[in-house]
């Protein structure tokens, strides 16, 4: 996905690499950026105060701008960015458009170093964005005064072009907007719809209307059908004079150069958040399912603390009634025992063994006396 900021975030780290290193460095470091971008940084050790800068990058659009040329509206702007330390190269290395010569030791000290480094860093986006403008002020002007509107082709990403009409009272952008899966098709069209319906309502009466439809609108007709084939289909801005006036001209080009990558962050942005919610989902549920689980083992446990309780509580009681009445028999036995044998005399037994025995009768048969 190519940066919506307009600095370059590599360009940007290396060239604060370079000024802020203690010691003279040697750098000779290629970069290739979104959008068919070349950078080419050159540092010498023995020249550390100096650093070239060569940029390459492909026409915006092809056939109507030079490809090895930048007009002189592209090159005042750069020029512009930051005249004290820029300067443009009398000769640039092969194979780039434009090599610019940066005295690092005009960078001003403190803090306004990153701002500076940051707005030098914005050299591919300037380029962009005049490239753009030339092409909305001068192109197809005879054709739209005789009533004949041509779209014009824009390749910011050789996969993603899109198309400018420019007409006498507005400016209309048509995006054809294409995807590798259905679900970013899915969630697209509802950003779409959305879309609609808000810049439609009165809150953003200024802001240009919006309008999305599955076919392309009729101001394509006759285009190629590769570049009309698509599976989200197309985004229409309308932009009048007054979004393109004064400071509001390079706010609205630079939205028209990166709507694709805008759309493509929401899309990406909405399925990460769809998947944290889904995750987050199931999480809960887990620990709903978790939470019930150990409810019900503690259930169980207790119920069968209260078993066991009861099992011996039974016991208890049983064995408790067993030696109360054990123990209330035992204290009768006594009882009884003492009624009987009151009184006790020393010798009593063998004395009644002796002496009181009762007499045997023997079983002799007797005979009368007359």
């Amino acid at each position: 996905m190519t940066c919506i900021e307009r600095a370059s975030p590599a360009l940007n780290q290396i060239l604060l690499k370079l000024y802020s290193a203690e010691k003279p460095m040697e750098i000779d470091h290629h970069l290739y950026e979104f959008g068919s971008a070349e950078y080419h940084i050159l540092s010498e050790a023995s020249d550390p105060r100096v650093a070239f800068l060569s940029i390459s990058t492909a026409p915006l659009c092809p056939g109507v701008l030079a490809t090895n040329e930048l007009s002189s509206y592209t090159i005042e702007m750069i020029k512009a960015l930051c005249p004290a330390v820029v300067e443009i190269a009398e000769s640039r290395r092969e194979g780039y458009q434009l090599t610019l010569k940066l005295n690092l030791t005009k960078i001003p000290r403190g803090k306004d170093y990153i701002k500076e480094i940051k707005e030098i860093s914005t050299v591919h986006s300037v380029i962009l964005s005049s490239q753009l403008k030339e092409i909305l002020w001068n192109f197809n002007s005879d054709n739209a005064i005789k009533g004949m509107h041509k779209p014009i082709k824009l390749v910011y990403n050789p996969r993603e072009p899109f198309f400018v009409i420019r007409q006498p009272q507005q400016i209309i952008a048509v995006f054809p907007i294409r995807f590798a899966e259905k679900s970013d098709v899915i969630i697209s069209t509802a950003f779409f719809q959305e879309l609609v319906d808000v810049g439609s309502s009165d809150r953003y009466a200024k802001a240009p209307p919006c309008s999305w439809s599955a076919i392309p609108p009729p101001e394509l007709r006759g285009e190629a059908f590769e570049d009309l084939s698509t599976n989200g289909g197309f985004v229409s801005f309308d932009i009048s004079s007054h979004h393109v006036d004064g400071k509001r001209l390079d706010k609205t080009v630079w939205n028209l150069l990166n709507f694709n990558a805008y759309v493509r962050y929401h899309v990406k942005i909405t399925k990460g958040f769809i998947q944290r919610r889904m995750r987050k989902r199931l999480e809960n549920l887990v620990e709903v399912l978790h939470h019930r689980e150990s409810l019900e083992q503690d259930n169980e446990q207790i119920t069968r603390h209260q078993d066991a309780g009861c099992s011996c509580t039974k016991r208890l009681v049983r064995s408790s009634k067993y030696s109360i009445l054990k123990q209330r028999w035992g204290n009768l036995g006594r009882k009884l025992k003492r009624i009987h044998f009151r009184l006790k005399i020393q010798g009593f037994g063998r004395f009644r063994q002796r002496w009181l025995r009762l007499p045997k009768f023997s079983s002799r048969e007797y005979t009368k006396l007359d």
